[in-house]
């Protein structure tokens, strides 16, 4: 694949998946080239669980959020280990993820220790599951961490400043609820938050107005949907020394309700549907899903740009979502960014438009135990 300015894209791809215990899947080795990978078997085989070890690779938790006990194979003990080599940049990264009796999951890269946030050096990962497709439905908290999820694909430095936001507020909220009233407490604590609040709140910022645009321009079966960030009035101001001013200001308010009522904590993602001029809540459950499908292809042409390579797409269960002129788009979409898209369905047939372009891996449960094979 080749950018704009001409210069040829090194495909981001995993290209060696290992389990060990972990969820269904006592033991998994499976060798991958660049192709996306289709992977079919009935209900509660085991199909999600290869997309959840996948998507350890971006920082964070994974997509379900799990505890580091509840990932480990029911009949094994409390560990568990995840093995990846992935192909970036020209170079081929081995990533170790292990948790041993239940311990804090660790991370090797190339056999050495690392930290999470050095994941985002060698890969992006992308993921639009089930769960997802109630968020224009819900609360605010899962269209912040779906914001957040897209901006860290594009600006990586927001993982940490967003846990040092986290870390700091929750230190001030255990203040608040203790009702401690000396400011010279909370003075350490609010200087973090200012300067990580006002960083996350820019990088939400860029990385909506990045979406629209390139949505703006995409020539794609998919509908756009136009994003905004909607704060509290008054809740967010962009420079460091006045969301300081802010906080200490508010401290009295804070301390009647026990936890902080301002910063980028309140936010919310808010989407329209382009062409109708509706607010994507308001739109039926086929065309919400549209949008999402169309979110991730936007969100990995921005990061093909911004990283020089596409991301890793996690795909479960879409195609029973979408009609075969939508499948064929979908595809379509893939193929021109040149992206390794992981797919998840109940049968083999749903993958029948992806022909030889694809893996096929069948997958199938016996006792809670899920075995793989790969057909060509």
């Amino acid at each position: 694949m080749e950018r704009p300015d001409g210069a040829v894209m090194d495909g981001l791809h995993v290209s060696r998946l290992a389990l060990s215990h972990f969820r269904s899947h006592r033991s998994l080795q499976i060798s991958l080239d660049s192709r996306p990978v289709a992977i079919h078997g009935r209900n509660g085989a085991g199909k999600t669980n290869i997309l959840e070890a996948l998507s350890l690779l971006s920082p964070g938790r994974g997509f379900r959020r799990a505890k580091v006990r509840d990932m480990a194979n029911n009949d094994a003990g409390a560990g568990w280990k995840v093995h990846a080599a992935i192909r970036s940049g020209g170079q081929m990264h081995e990533t170790e993820f292990s948790s041993d009796d239940g311990q804090a999951r660790q991370l090797k890269i190339n056999g050495k220790t690392a930290p999470q946030g050095d994941l985002a050096e060698i890969a992006r990962v992308l993921w639009l599951i089930p769960a997802m497709d109630r968020l224009w439905m819900e609360g605010a908290e899962g269209r912040r961490r779906y914001l957040d999820r897209m901006a860290l694909g594009l600006v990586p430095a927001h993982a940490s400043v967003s846990i040092a936001y986290e870390k700091a507020m929750r230190d001030r909220n255990r203040l608040l609820r203790e009702r401690v009233s000396d400011g010279r407490w909370y003075g350490a604590l609010e200087r973090v938050m200012a300067k990580a609040g006002v960083a996350i709140h820019s990088n939400r910022l860029t990385t909506l107005k990045t979406l629209n645009l390139v949505q703006s321009v995409a020539d794609t079966a998919f509908p756009s949907a136009k994003l905004e960030l909607a704060m509290p009035a008054g809740s967010m101001p962009v420079l460091e020394e006045d969301f300081l001013a802010m906080l200490e200001s508010g401290r009295g308010r804070d301390l009647a309700a026990g936890r902080s009522l301002l910063g980028p904590h309140r936010a919310d993602l808010r989407a329209f549907y382009t062409a109708k001029g509706m607010p994507a809540a308001h739109c039926s459950t086929g065309e919400q899903k549209a949008l999402l499908i169309s979110l991730i292809l936007a969100n990995a042409r921005a990061i093909a740009e911004n990283f020089g390579s596409p991301p890793i797409l996690l795909l479960d269960e879409v195609s029973a979502h979408l009609d075969s002129h939508r499948r064929t788009a979908l595809q379509s979409e893939i193929d021109r960014l040149g992206a390794q898209a992981w797919m998840t369905g109940t049968s083999m047939e749903l993958f029948d438009f992806m022909g030889d372009s694809a893996q096929h891996i069948a997958v199938t449960e016996r006792d809670g135990i899920s075995a793989i094979e790969v057909r060509p």
